[in-house]
């Protein structure tokens, strides 16, 4: 039996991936979650495992190519199909009458215009597994000769499940539904890539900006894939989501209390530091509860509010930012926040996030760290409607009122900036979810 390995859905925003690079080649023999071959996306990269043992029979993809989710990558001809024994090659054939003599092999007839190559790819990777078959004579009965003649199908492509590999009429309308969705899905695949390679109309203008030629001396660095369509995404979130940006100041005091008398003990217990971004996440996942509004998708002229509040975390990779994804983040304490985040901080450090990962966030939050980060406006990850960005602990003079009278004091502060999505979030929305996130981190009535 052969098994078709296809390009997987590498997250929810992820149309189409690329093979950077085949760890394996044509007749290897591969055992099942052998890495095949690794791929590349804008949101990850990661390497694709075997669905099954076998061997390698065809490589359809070559190293470099871009294809869209689905199109086949190669084909494996499981183990008990390439190897089958002598005695099971020799079994007669029984309960069967005399057929007529096979037919002369048939071209497989053309494609259509305009097919793309990857058609014909599909056709072939859906039949490769019959090529260890191939090679000793099989026999057809009339039913499967005359659908054969009706469809101009070569039946030597065509895998047997019978007696001894013998092709049945189900054999037949099975290889012609896998031909019709191959064609199907790449004339779907060919049509998104036209459509995505047709540029915008530009909007009419007289300013035309200047193209810098780069001189001597000048380090010229091309944008790497991931990089192109990060931008991509970048400029889609901008130009489609309104976006508004709120700030608010949030006293530190008691939660750098808190943290000061459990960071030792936590340090040895869990082996990582205690940082702010726990804390943080858990008052946002909170706000969020309260606000089930601001965790929430646009899905064209609807908004979708999510049932689950899967929390982004926005972390720096070597390519450009990531944003792996704590799943029910409300099921979490601080601790189990903690936990999450730096679990996810070492596979992005040891390039093993893989697409679940990534997939099926419904808020997020970024910490872009200290040097100099007083607060920033995050542009908003789409399909999401709002961000929230953390900025540096800075301790400046508060106005503070002790004893009923009003006194300068030191305070550890923080600006929390969030970015929302005008067309569905308003601004007392958006400014009601901030305060209420920053109230929480003040009262840090957190357990540890």
């Amino acid at each position: 039996m052969s098994l078709e390995v296809t390009m997987p859905q590498m997250g929810e925003s992820v149309v189409e991936g690329t093979v950077t690079k085949w760890l394996v080649k044509e007749g290897d023999r591969v055992s099942e979650d052998q890495p095949l071959c690794e791929i590349s996306t804008d949101k990850v990269d990661t390497e694709i495992p075997s669905p099954g043992s076998g061997i390698i029979v065809r490589l359809i993809a070559a190293e470099g190519q871009t294809l869209p989710v689905g199109a086949p990558l190669a084909v494996i001809e499981s183990e008990p199909a390439a190897q089958e024994t002598p005695a099971r090659q020799a079994e007669p054939q029984r309960h069967s009458a005399p057929s007529p003599a096979p037919l002369p092999r048939q071209a497989p007839p053309p494609p259509p215009r305009g097919e793309t190559t990857a058609t014909a790819s599909g056709a072939q990777s859906a039949t490769a597994g019959t090529v260890a078959q191939s090679s000793r004579p099989r026999r057809y009965s009339p039913v499967v000769m005359r659908m054969a003649e009706e469809h101009n199908i070569d039946l030597s492509l065509v895998p047997g499940t019978g007696i001894g590999g013998r092709v049945s009429k189900r054999d037949v309308e099975r290889y012609l539904e896998n031909l019709r969705s191959g064609h199907e899905a790449s004339q779907a695949a060919a049509a998104a890539t036209t459509v995505a390679a047709q540029p915008a109309p530009a909007a009419p203008s007289a300013y035309r900006p200047p193209v810098y030629q780069p001189r001597e001396g000048d380090v010229v660095e091309p944008f790497s894939r991931r990089r192109k369509l990060i931008a991509e995404h970048m400029v889609y979130s901008k130009t489609h989501s309104p976006h508004v940006g709120t700030v608010a100041e949030v006293d530190l005091t008691r939660l750098m209390a808190l943290r000061e008398a459990h960071k030792e003990a936590f340090q040895r217990r869990e082996g990582f530091s205690l940082t702010l971004l726990p804390f943080v996440a858990m008052a946002t996942v909170r706000a969020l509860k309260e606000f089930p509004r601001m965790n929430a998708s646009v899905a064209g002229d609807s908004l979708v509010i999510r049932r689950d509040i899967n929390l982004g975390i926005a972390m720096d990779a070597e390519e450009g930012l990531v944003v792996p994804v704590i799943k029910a983040a409300d099921t979490f304490t601080v601790i189990g926040l903690a936990r999450e985040i730096e679990r996810l901080r070492v596979k992005l450090q040891n390039r093993l996030l893989n697409a679940d990962d990534l997939a099926g966030g419904s808020f997020t939050l970024s910490n872009p760290g200290r040097e100099g980060n007083l607060y920033g406006f995050a542009i908003i990850n789409q399909p999401q409607v709002g961000i929230l960005r953390m900025g540096e602990v800075k301790k400046r003079p508060v106005v503070i009122e002790v004893g009923g009278t009003e006194a300068l004091a030191i305070h550890p502060m923080m600006y929390l900036a969030l970015s929302y999505d005008h067309r569905v979030i308003d601004g007392v929305l958006g400014n009601r979810f901030l305060y209420r996130t920053a109230r929480i981190l003040e009262e840090a009535d957190f357990d540890l």
